[in-house]
């Protein structure tokens, strides 16, 4: 199995890693392993489309919501290119 060493990690960080751990019963580098899989496991954005993604976020936050939309008048001209 390969190893893996993270230097440089901010005390903080480390700190609030420790507590997880503790608070899950695993050692620090358990932990770390199972943040890190958790991580990679899940879906990216990048794996489903733009809406989809944005639909998911929405949904997390208590759903969708109506916007009020104003009534349409009527359409534009074109211009005077379109007319040759």
């Amino acid at each position: 199995m390969a190893a893996l060493t993270i230097r440089n990690i901010d005390e903080t960080l480390k700190r609030e890693l420790r507590k997880r751990a503790a608070a899950n019963d695993r050692s620090m580098e358990e932990e770390a392993r199972t943040i890190l899989r958790k991580a990679l496991s899940r879906p990216t954005a990048a794996d489903k489309g733009l809406g989809t993604a944005i639909r998911k976020l929405v949904e997390e936050h208590g759903g969708g919501f109506e916007l009020d939309l104003p009534p349409r008048g009527p359409a534009r001209p074109l211009p005077d290119v379109f007319d040759e």
